[in-house]
């Protein structure tokens, strides 16, 4: 969001006046991202739409907007990758551009419903929140014309049950207008275009033998949508195709971005402290506004960046700002654009660290206990916030001077002696040193998916990622090499995934064990397929324990299937487990990168 309130990445200022105008200001505010595209499903063949995409839903609405439909949950989806194919409904010029988006996902059960928003209309219910799969005999299509697709006479017979006259878009009805949106608790867990096309014009979108790609002239998604086979009881498996044209799209990234926070987050809520931490005081419930909190977070950063502040007092007021970024998105949005916040928790982190230099590499309570802190609110800080513009500019800036000071700090020595190892204060260093660890990868993590982001091809055929280009994935790498640290810091948190996944009891993971698993096992897939000496490394010194310690049946046994995070994880052991007996460094399965 920016600080008039409109969608960052959603410059078509009548969708998202539209948005805006017909949606909750909860769910408005959820939108991360909205991009032009031609969708093709099983019942939608090549429609030119916009896709709509917030942290839990994926929407379709019409080209221009007159109703909004969920379409795809994050918690049903199983793949979202990038297929290398020349569409032939495209023109030339459009096709060579053109990146097809694939999202495949579980269906709704028939007795599922969602809904949509009609411009002209309530809610409309028992539409299906998934697109599912249809049998012919029970839903025929309409009749195709001569060029391929379906009469424009009998869209808009089909069209004219769905939509309602009840009350006008410009005064809506608070009781009856919206998206499905989660209620107090949550339900599973709790890129631009113009006024006009900008990539497809009508020749543009002119096929070579077929005709022209359908622009529907009424609410043809809604109606699509509804048709749902009532004599299936099983899930099955369908495909949302995205085709968009824009040589600067990042809607894909979006789209990855989004089910990677959704898997994870999901899984954090279905534990019982973090969903307590998670959802009480929520500004939003209270109905804090945007500009209260801003007030609220001046406040406070105020009081952070005050002169001699004390240790204690720091503590304190780190524990506040970590609590509330917890749970108000808008303060992790003006975390960013903070910069004198974020250079001082740098710089603090910093101090705490290597200050034990001086005192023969000996950390003590209080440092780790600090350091612990600082990494955990800026491991938060990166959630959820992948849209936010501030984000990029300050880590960025200057080489990217504050992103190579955040990677270097956080890395420690996992050997680092205390006091006394045999002592009771020792042992005590020892949980809290592994805390730190714990931080540090998930604060890694977040900077390794940064990494993807910035520097992703917009094909995705290369999973290679250049050294050249700041804050990538091999840039972040390159900055880390000259750390005397990071073999051992990598070596710990291999060390940890085998202790994990090599033992046979029968007990679950709990979900922030798991989904520092999923962390961990993502970090050692980026030493194994992007950098050279990390992968020798891991090589050598952990091939024979996953070879023969980590077993496959072990690691089902410790994810339960009820964690929206266990399926990754184990996709992500799998390549892992055949990287790590490989001589070559890249990963050659597209399907399982982009999975990734």
């Amino acid at each position: 969001m920016t600080g008039s309130g409109t969608l960052l990445s959603c410059r078509n200022a009548r969708l998202d006046s539209f948005l805006k105008r017909n949606t909750e200001r909860a769910v408005y505010e959820r939108i991360r991202a909205c991009e032009p595209c031609v969708v093709v499903t099983e019942t939608v063949n090549k429609v030119y739409m916009h896709v709509v995409v917030s942290d839990e839903w994926v929407y379709l609405t019409e080209y221009p907007p007159r109703t909004l439909t969920a379409v795809v949950n994050f918690g049903r989806v199983r793949n979202i990758g990038l297929v290398n194919d020349l569409p032939e409904f495209l023109s030339l010029k459009d096709r060579e551009r053109c990146q097809h988006i694939r999202i495949i996902y579980v269906t709704e059960k028939p007795a599922g419903k969602g809904c949509v928003w009609s411009r002209k209309g309530k809610v409309e219910e028992g539409l299906p929140v998934a697109l599912s799969s249809r049998r012919a005999s029970h839903c025929p299509m309409p009749t195709n014309t001569s060029e391929g697709y379906p009469a424009e006479s009998q869209w808009m017979e089909q069209l004219q049950p769905v939509l309602k006259s009840t009350r006008s878009t410009s005064c809506p009805n608070p009781q009856t207008l919206g998206l499905p949106h989660p209620p107090s608790q949550p339900s599973s867990f709790y890129s631009t275009s113009s006024t006009s096309p900008p990539f497809l014009s009508d020749e543009s979108l002119m096929t070579t033998d077929t005709g022209q790609v359908t622009r529907s002239i009424g609410s043809v998604l809604s109606d699509l949508l509804r048709r749902d086979d009532a004599n299936s009881m099983e899930e099955k498996e369908a495909e949302l195709h995205l085709y968009t044209v824009s040589q600067k799209s990042r809607l894909y990234l979006h789209l990855q971005s989004m089910w990677n926070s959704f898997i994870i987050r999901s899984t954090l809520m279905l534990d019982p402290v973090y969903r307590k931490m998670y959802t009480t005081c929520d500004p939003l419930a209270k109905g804090i506004s945007m500009e209260r909190t801003a007030h609220l977070f001046g406040q406070l950063s105020s009081e952070l960046l005050q002169d001699g502040i004390s240790v204690e007092l720091l503590y304190l007021l780190l524990q506040e700002l970590r609590t509330a970024a917890h749970r108000n998105l808008t303060l992790r949005r003006l975390f960013w654009k903070c910069s004198e916040l974020c250079v001082f928790l740098v710089q603090t982190l910093e101090n705490c660290l290597f200050g034990c230099q001086s005192l023969h590499g000996v950390y003590t309570a209080d440092q780790l206990l600090l350091s612990t802190l600082i990494v955990q609110t800026l491991a938060i800080m990166f959630r959820e916030t992948e849209v936010e513009a501030a984000r990029i500019h300050l880590l960025s800036a200057e080489n990217g001077a504050l992103a190579s000071r955040m990677l270097l700090a956080l890395i420690c020595d996992p050997q680092c002696e205390t006091n006394s190892r045999r002592s009771l204060v020792g042992s005590e260093l020892q949980v809290l040193l592994a805390e730190y660890l714990d931080a540090a990868c998930s604060l890694l993590f977040e900077l390794l998916l940064l990494g993807q982001e910035v520097n992703s091809d917009r094909r995705q055929t290369n999973r290679c990622f250049s050294t050249d280009s700041i804050l990538s994935v091999g840039w972040t790498f390159k900055v880390l090499q000259p750390h005397p640290d990071l073999l051992s810091f990598i070596s710990y948190q291999a060390s940890q995934v085998v202790l994990v996944l090599s033992s046979n009891q029968k007990s679950f993971l709990s979900p922030p064990q798991s989904v520092l698993l999923f962390k961990r096992c993502r970090l050692l897939l980026a030493c194994l397929q992007q950098d050279t000496q990390l992968a020798e490394h891991l090589r050598f010194n952990f091939r024979q324990d996953f070879r023969y310690l980590v077993k496959p049946s072990y690691a089902t046994g410790k994810l339960s299937p009820k964690y929206p995070i266990s399926q990754p994880t184990l996709q992500l052991v799998a390549c892992i487990l055949t990287l790590i007996d490989k001589s070559s460094v890249i990963c050659e399965s597209q399907n399982t990168g982009d999975q990734l």
